[in-house]
């Protein structure tokens, strides 16, 4: 599986392409959408799915472009943020801080996610697990064959999610990570909503947050 990182100019949000042999899964499709466009056209193969981490506006700006120009792939959501998608005061597009920006109104999602059941897309091999703190709905995609989390904006390197936003909480997002994903081996490497990749172990002890967990 290779792994391309596009970085958006809005918030620096991460979008990543997974690609196989078979196909492409889109994770978080941000800002730039045409360059995620041509990417995914230069890859020549299509997409299975498109995956969401949570449904902050950063990380859905161009789900509907992408979503069409696939040809309508599966989105795939938390059930606890499905709302979220065409609800721009919930995404967070639509607060009075963001009015230089145009509200966010998606589609609903195709699928909701299932917790720790295996996933099979187009020969992908994942499980999702619920990390809620940065946003009630937050999850984690975790590629055990492969060793990679996709963290969304749970744990970033050597930091963590804002827990200011509405339905943000500190301790549950301490707890999701701990149990979550510090669980999982140390040479895991973390692909995060922002920011550079990381491993477990290096977020054991060098991450603030934790003390050297």
């Amino acid at each position: 599986m290779t792994i391309i990182t596009i970085t958006n100019p809005i918030a620096e949000e991460n979008t990543y392409l997974l690609v196989n042999q078979q196909a492409i899964l889109v994770i978080d499709p941000g800002s730039n959408g045409k360059g995620i466009r041509d990417h995914i056209k230069s890859l020549n193969k299509p997409v299975a799915a498109i995956l969401l981490t949570h449904t902050h506006y950063d990380h859905i700006m161009s789900l509907e472009e992408v979503r069409h120009f696939c040809q309508f792939p599966s989105v795939y959501v938390a059930k606890e943020e499905a709302s979220w998608l065409y609800t721009p005061e919930l995404n967070l597009s639509g607060l009075i801080r963001h009015a230089d920006m145009p509200n966010i109104i998606c589609q609903p999602a195709d699928k909701i996610f299932q917790y720790q059941t295996p996933y099979n897309i187009a020969n992908f091999h994942f499980c999702v697990v619920p990390t809620p703190g940065h946003s009630t709905g937050s999850v984690s995609f975790i590629f055990p064959e492969q060793g990679i989390i996709f963290s969304g904006d749970a744990l970033f390197r050597e930091s963590i999610g804002r827990t200011d936003l509405p339905t943000g909480n500190f301790s549950q997002l301490i707890t999701s990570i701990k149990t979550q994903l510090f669980s999982l081996p140390n040479h895991y490497h973390v692909y995060p909503g922002h920011g550079p990749s990381t491993t477990i172990s290096h977020e054991k002890n060098a991450n603030p947050f934790f003390n050297n967990f």
